[in-house]
């Protein structure tokens, strides 16, 4: 049976990096972030943190806490059908359930940790949508406080803790065994 692995962590954890290691490994990838990326895209305004909370926000207004893993069911099962998937950006307890509840034992998440100060360094000088301090203070706020985010994290079944390199971080990553 073909397993599904979700992410989730603080902005800049290094999800990202932890599903190219799953997509180099033969994985079907699904962005939840991808969502939010196409709908800010679709009403013609620019990418920046501002406009990303709010549509977030807006999906979440729109179609309920578990919106993005409500709207990205589909490409789900469908590269689930393919072979085993990542989930790169599980973000709240809501999405969590209904994802737990349709795929059971064969959901399994990892947490990826990263010390505050060590995310806000590498967001501040990521190539993509770089962050400023303040920009990553307001964004942990607001998944904190509105996404739910803390649930799927305490839930976890691996928690990597990312405060080194990619070369450390692949070597945890290695470790793992489901």
């Amino acid at each position: 049976m073909n397993k599904i692995v979700a992410l989730v962590g603080m902005c800049g954890s290094g999800k990202s990096i932890v599903a190219d290691y799953y997509k180099e490994k033969g994985y079907q990838s699904v962005y939840f972030g991808g969502v939010t990326l196409e709908e800010i895209k679709r009403r013609g305004l620019e990418v920046n943190e501002a406009n990303e909370k709010l549509v977030r926000e807006d999906l979440r207004k729109i179609h309920g806490m578990a919106a993005f893993a409500i709207l990205k069911l589909p490409e789900i099962e469908a590269a689930l059908k393919k072979g085993n998937v990542i989930i790169d950006g599980l973000y709240s307890w809501s999405e969590y359930k209904v994802l737990k509840e349709k795929f059971g034992e064969a959901m399994l998440v990892i947490a990826v940790f990263t010390p505050r100060l060590v995310r806000y360094e590498r967001l501040a000088k990521r190539p993509v949508r770089p962050l400023s301090e303040e920009e990553a203070f307001g964004r942990d706020k607001a998944e904190i406080e509105n996404s739910e985010k803390g649930g799927p994290i305490a839930e976890a079944d691996y928690t990597l803790v990312n405060d080194g390199d990619i070369a450390a971080l692949r070597l945890k990553l290695d470790a793992i065994d489901f």
